[in-house]
């Protein structure tokens, strides 16, 4: 691996030049943004939408599925204690089997759904939230500046961008990373990256647990 390779094209999150390469294999090349640290694909690498919705058709998450609610339960009950009573949330990025709102939904906490393949009702991108949930969603987003931006203005005051994603130690754990062997999987976000993000929304953020994030807009 040739350690001064810059690529041309900006970081998709913070739109920085000269970005280097972080790690390659035999399938694509990973670069790291020198301002705000994301990981990332770069275009020629990305999948096309129908690439990415095989793959999603394949995931069989569901609301009956006891292991994946207690997958969603390391995010969703130090949100819960966050929240007010009767709190409206919307779940970005839901698959084809939404489970979190049906859990929020059983403690009093309406949330709307918005998935680009099985639920595109860009009415509910119009809206504010006192809560966002974005689970293993961030890795996926092809301009996550853009996504997360617009997500951040949906958000009332006071409001918590809840985000599960797993994130890059370093170069070295990375190489061997299995997160990275899904093709659906181009962004990468590391501690560093959030805090930027933090930084320039002006947000409180929180680590909650090893993948689970929380940035909330000051009142």
């Amino acid at each position: 691996m040739k350690e001064d390779l810059i690529i041309e094209e900006p970081c998709p999150l913070c739109h920085a030049d000269g970005s280097v390469l972080f790690g390659e294999d035999r399938r694509r090349r990973y670069w790291r943004c020198p301002c705000c640290a994301l990981v990332f694909v770069d275009r020629s690498s990305l999948p096309t939408p129908q690439q990415e919705k095989a793959e999603y058709d394949l995931h069989k998450n569901s609301p009956d599925d006891e292991g994946y609610r207690c997958f969603l339960r390391r995010l969703f009950k130090p949100l819960r204690q966050r929240l007010a009573d009767n709190a409206r949330g919307l779940d970005f990025g839901c698959g084809p089997g939404p489970t979190l709102s049906v859990m929020a939904a059983e403690c009093g906490l309406p949330m709307a759904l918005y998935d680009p393949f099985y639920a595109a009702d860009a009415l509910v991108l119009q809206q504010h939230y006192e809560f966002i949930t974005a689970t293993e969603v961030v890795e996926h987003l092809h301009r996550p500046g853009e996504e997360l931006d617009r997500l951040w203005q949906l958000l009332q005051p006071g409001g918590v961008l809840a985000i599960m994603t797993k994130l890059v130690i370093d170069a070295q754990a990375f190489k061997n990373w299995h997160y990275k062997n899904d093709l659906t999987h181009v962004r990468f976000f590391s501690r560093q990256t959030f805090q930027w993000l933090a930084h320039s929304w002006g947000a409180e953020l929180v680590f909650v647990d090893k993948d689970v994030i929380f940035l909330q807009k000051s009142e």
